[in-house]
């Protein structure tokens, strides 16, 4: 998949733009994190009456006050750290939420090309695992950098008011401190970016052998295919071993430096204490809030791996919602018009490619209610010649029109009402018999799905199930036979009653008993509608109105089945040579 370059500055601009519609929440979520830090303030500073007024002054009524007081700054606390994290936790979540449907929404909106292209397990890999990355670094560490960012703030400011000296020696040791956050960061990014395509790499090796389950046990590879497979999860171990080496190396580094600005400020501290410049309270109270200081920014240490991550995640994930659909309804598309009298190729042109034409100089007009077979040898541009009627691809060159009108100025939702599809790769869905059926209108009485179904000679099979029309068929129909595959397919089309019909080798795949049964059903398909027939077997469009020979992008041929046979041409080599050992 192609991608685009996207600076930091852009990424972190488009991640909060994700953030706009939950202002309000946010705002709420801030202010709480700062009650959350002032508090944390309040209890290092405590610290100071603690000693100073109890422990060494003796004071009763301090010591009646304070431990009141303590239990209410952690009431509050824990009031405010309860606001903030599930406000900012359960809105990390509604914007991954979102995320995932846009990006499944765009993914659909792409042209199938686009599909050709690009492996279905990256596409899984970004609507599942890179969203999630996403969301531990929204939801994690976002929440961990704004919560440590007021904490420190706070405690700074208690530390400067103790003791300015002793805070100016301590922030000496804090950049260094931060040092190792920075040049970690970038080795996390780069190594997120690669753990997220292997893991892409490991979802569509899972994927092409589930899918394809019974070539791998046919070819006997299931040991080819296992070790492939543990290649890819060992290089994917390597890189998630890296990334747990570097993210458990910088805590001690941070340690260190942290260690050693505690170790001056005590040195310094305990000379004035001893100096009678300062008190003890005063002192611990100090070492109490710069411990808290550093801690937070050890902290950052822990959240940096996931922010990388899900910067990196992000990357993908805005790569992919910034790539254009190639087909798009024109600004003012209009609705197309219940379909009337015919469609035209006028001199079309199509090629996958610019320098390379699929189709070349496309003529051809089908009058309503016309059956269509379409025939020629594998790769001659049947089924490109079809796909262009739905606009799964765009024209190079030349129009399509549908009773005048070019199929560029209507939307593509009212083009597509009106045509039905029946492939040979039939697409089920892992659901019931009846929503397969009623897919695309979920709301279609029990009457009408039952008629559908007898009308593709399904109805007797689909009663025999356990459970009837609320029996699931598996994935892809996979607990259906061939045939039985087929004549849902057929009475899913019945069903949407379009009155345009594309038939791409609905029969190719199956056996003489199961063509017989699906052609019947398609005959009934067929009545009343205009339709397009690709079929591999002449033998099953003898009684097409008319048919038109492809070569090499190009139509050769056009007539009845007997003209055509006359006329000793292609269409008669084709003939010749399925017919010859019959």
């Amino acid at each position: 998949m192609s991608t685009t370059s996207i600076s930091n500055k852009q990424l972190i601009k488009r991640i909060f733009h994700l953030l706009k519609p939950y202002k309000t929440r946010l705002a709420i979520a801030m202010l709480s994190m700062v009650m959350v830090s002032a508090f944390g303030s309040a209890q290092a500073y405590l610290i100071k009456p603690l000693i100073d007024k109890i422990f060494i002054n003796k004071d009763t009524f301090m010591l009646n006050m304070l431990p009141l007081v303590l239990i209410l700054v952690f009431l509050l606390k824990g009031v405010f750290y309860y606001l903030y994290s599930s406000i900012l936790d359960i809105t990390g979540q509604s914007i991954i939420k979102n995320l995932r449907n846009d990006i499944f929404a765009h993914i659909h909106a792409l042209p199938i090309s686009f599909f050709h292209k690009t492996p279905t397990g990256e596409l899984i890999s970004r609507v599942i695992n890179d969203a999630t990355l996403i969301q531990n670094a929204v939801s994690r560490a976002l929440i961990g950098i704004l919560k440590d960012l007021f904490q420190v703030i706070g405690l700074l400011g208690v530390v400067f008011y103790l003791n300015w000296q002793m805070a100016a020696i301590s922030l000496i040791f804090l950049p260094l401190a931060i040092i190792p956050v920075v040049n970690f960061g970038k080795k996390f990014r780069q190594l997120s970016t690669n753990n997220q395509k292997t893991v892409a790499g490991v979802s569509n090796i899972l994927h092409e052998t589930i899918t394809g389950h019974r070539v791998v046990k046919a070819f006997g590879m299931e040991k080819y295919e296992s070790r492939r497979f543990a290649v890819m999860v060992e290089k994917l171990f390597a890189i998630i071993s890296k990334d747990i080496r570097i993210n458990s190396l910088q805590h001690p580094i941070m340690e260190l430096f942290g260690g050693i600005g505690i170790a001056a400020v005590i040195w310094y501290g305990g000379h004035q204490v001893i100096a009678g410049q300062s008190t003890p309270g005063t002192f611990l109270s100090f070492m109490t809030a710069l411990i808290m200081i550093y801690d937070p920014i050890k902290g950052v240490s822990n959240i940096n791996s996931p922010l990388q991550q899900g910067l990196a995640a992000a990357t993908r994930v805005f790569d992919l919602l910034d790539i254009k659909p190639e087909i798009e309804d024109r600004p003012g598309a209009e609705t197309m018009p219940p379909f009337q009298s015919e469609i035209e190729f006028r001199r079309v042109n199509f090629g996958y490619t610019p320098d390379t034409m699929v189709l070349k100089d496309i003529n051809l007009t089908v009058r309503a209610g016309e059956i269509l077979a379409i025939v020629g040898s594998s790769g001659a541009g049947k089924t490109t010649l079809v796909n262009l009627i739905p606009r799964f691809f765009e024209v190079s060159s030349g129009a399509i029109l549908i009773d005048g009108r070019d199929l560029r100025e209507v939307s593509q939702k009212s083009l597509r009402h009106q045509l039905a599809i029946v492939s040979q790769q039939t697409i089920l869905f892992n659901d019931t018999v009846r929503n397969n059926i009623a897919y695309g209108d979920l709301e279609r009485s029990e009457e009408e799905i039952v008629a559908a179904a007898r009308a593709a000679n399904a109805l007797d099979f689909i009663e025999e199930l356990p459970q009837g029309f609320d029996s699931v068929i598996g994935e892809s129909g996979a607990r259906l036979s061939g045939g039985q595959q087929q004549r849902l397919s057929i009475a899913r089309a019945l069903l949407k009653n379009a009155p345009i019909l594309i038939l791409d080798e609905a029969t190719s795949s199956l056996d003489t008993e199961s063509e017989h049964e699906v052609q019947t059903a398609l005959e009934n398909l067929m009545k009343n509608r205009t339709t397009f027939v690709i079929a591999h077997r002449l033998s099953t469009i003898r009684n097409a109105d008319r048919i038109v020979v492809i070569q090499d992008g190009s139509i050769v041929e056009e007539g009845k089945h007997e003209e055509l046979l006359a006329h000793s041409g292609t269409y008669k080599g084709l003939h010749d040579m399925q017919f010859r050992h019959s």
